[in-house]
């Protein structure tokens, strides 16, 4: 076994292997279309634009997708689009985003807490949230793991609520063998460079409701429906034509792209299940996760490093982590005014424990292979790595500088 480079071994890795890498079309297979774009100057408001709402709505088996700005945007959009009110209940344990869109939309965050397997919202936690100022529950596919679905829908239809998903990694990802996308009010996914379906930036709103599609479309072109007289305070929500075109084509590749993720998923299951300390995420039977990211969950007691110390042990190697979600979005300074008196004990832990794992749409498994033996050697020398550590004052607050 070899050395931790923390304690005078070689790194594993001459060149930092990174969280994450897009997988892009060559620049060949696109010229001729960008080309055409340029000269004939639509930039907004296109094809190619049109084009991509329709093989997204084929690809989710919906009937509308609405490509938009961001996911953020495509967020914002879909709560002023539904007239929300009130309280909104949402899990802490995600991106700053979920939240920053229900605030600019003028709603109040409830946080509840996540299932600690599946690291998605809680039903029961959900149940106990709702009182009488609730209008909408908002669930997150957390790194791709589809959230219960039905179980939440049950929730919203017994007490009249709206049920919006933040699927910004939900491309890929299945529910009960058919895409996240159809179900709920409305799922709003995301097309940044880390996710499967790439368009630079961008987003993209998925519902069945046809009242709900038009008023989303309405509100991202400045609310404004015809006749410069806008019927809502919109924004300028559109995706450009070269973004679209970008991510058209990359939805060609999504197939594929989780393919290998989830054979990227599975060889990291099989070696890093066996060592004391390191839980990972739960997908249920019937379910794919479009594994965005992989997650582990580290107990400091079984493990002999805390997930900071693994995260720093792994930073030696050339290996890049990412802490999801530390803090999380209760304990954030824009949102500590909304934490709630119980304490969110899943979620905490959670955001503590949880460290994800290089993972990309075109991988060799040997990265995995000596990811997960750089990991093993982290477990064996765990009491050497952690007085280096100690020595060097690095065990806390350095390694979430570096998120």
């Amino acid at each position: 076994m070899k050395l931790p480079t923390l304690l005078g071994d070689n790194p594993t890795f001459q060149q930092t292997i990174p969280l994450a890498k897009p997988l892009l079309p060559g620049f060949p297979d696109l010229a001729v279309e960008f080309e055409t774009i340029l000269r004939n100057g639509i930039l907004s408001k296109g094809q190619h634009v049109a084009s991509l709402e329709d093989r997204v709505a084929e690809a989710l088996e919906v009937k509308h997708a609405v490509a938009v700005s961001s996911c953020t945007t495509g967020l914002m959009l879909t709560y002023q689009a539904l007239d929300l009110t009130g309280d909104v209940i949402v899990p802490s344990f995600t991106f700053m985003a979920t939240v920053s869109a229900l605030r600019w939309a003028g709603l109040r965050p409830v946080f509840a807490d996540v299932d600690l397997e599946t690291t998605n919202l809680s039903r029961p936690a959900v149940r106990a949230a709702i009182t009488p100022r609730t209008t909408a529950i908002v669930a997150v596919h957390n790194f791709g793991n589809p959230a219960d679905i039905d179980g939440l829908q049950d929730i919203a239809d017994q007490y009249g609520l709206r049920l919006i998903f933040d699927a910004a990694h939900g491309f890929g990802s299945l529910y009960k063998n058919h895409p996240v996308g159809r179900q709920g009010d409305a799922q709003v996914f995301s097309l940044s460079p880390t996710k499967l379906v790439v368009a630079g930036e961008g987003g993209i709103v998925a519902t069945n409701d046809d009242d709900l599609a038009s008023r989303i479309r309405v509100g991202r072109e400045f609310g404004n429906c015809g006749g410069y007289d806008s019927e809502v305070p919109g924004l300028n929500g559109r995706l450009p034509e070269l973004n679209s075109l970008l991510a058209r084509r990359s939805l060609g590749n999504l197939e594929a792209a989780v393919a290998v993720r989830n054979s990227i998923a599975a060889f990291y299951r099989h070696e890093l299940c066996r060592l004391p300390g390191i839980r990972l995420q739960e997908v249920r039977a019937n379910d794919r996760s479009s594994y965005k990211d992989f997650a582990i969950i580290v107990d400091r007691d079984s493990f002999g490093l805390t997930r900071n110390e693994l995260a720093l042990t792994l930073k030696a190697e050339n290996i890049e982590t990412r802490a999801y979600y530390d803090p999380p979005v209760h304990q954030q300074r824009a949102y500590q005014q909304f934490a709630p008196v119980e304490p969110l004990f899943n979620t905490n832990a959670l955001a503590s424990g949880v460290l994800c794992l290089p993972i990309w749409s075109k991988m060799d498994l040997e990265i995995p292979s000596k990811i997960c033996a750089a990991i093993a050697a982290a477990h064996q020398f765990a009491d050497r790595i952690h007085a280096t550590l100690s020595e060097q004052d690095l065990t806390v607050g350095e390694y979430a500088l570096q998120a």
